[in-house]
């Protein structure tokens, strides 16, 4: 199940995302303050998944940028990367955005996800994530507004 996250599930948002960075190396460094991480400033809308009560996915819209999206390692390969993404773009088409996200070139995961989903692939760059560590980042934009549902 897909629904807007509230304020009583973030301490859940928080061990999810510590599980998948543990996991997939997401984020790519460690907030100092995760629950903040999870609500940044100008945040739209924030949605979770939810699978046998416990909360398995988390995705989030700031202006028209899908962000902090999300999913359990092991509630992966279900669709709910998906469908998270696809209530992303529904919200974003109803404030009437098309709603544009980056992803490191080395999460080949996600980027099949967005081309699946046919989010096309704008730009790429290099960019430094401090200390000298510099990144490859793609940019995809939404093909097409989609009605919400």
């Amino acid at each position: 199940m897909i629904r807007r996250r509230r304020d009583t599930d973030l301490d859940a948002c928080v061990a999810l995302l510590a599980e998948v960075h543990t996991h997939s190396g997401y984020p790519h460094q460690w907030p100092h303050d995760p629950a903040r991480w999870l609500t940044p400033d100008g945040l739209t809308a924030a949605w979770v998944a939810e699978a046998d009560g416990a909360v398995v996915g988390h995705a989030a819209l700031c202006g028209d940028e899908v962000s902090r999206l999300c999913v359990a390692p092991a509630a992966r390969g279900k669709g709910l990367g998906g469908r998270l993404l696809r209530a992303v773009e529904a919200e974003a088409a109803a404030r009437g955005l098309r709603p544009v996200l980056e992803v490191k070139a080395t999460d080949t995961a996600a980027i099949a996800l967005y081309e699946r989903l046919g989010w096309a692939r704008r730009t790429t760059e290099r960019q430094e994530w401090g200390a000298g560590e510099v990144v490859t980042v793609h940019h995809y934009e939404a093909t097409a507004a989609r009605p919400a549902h």
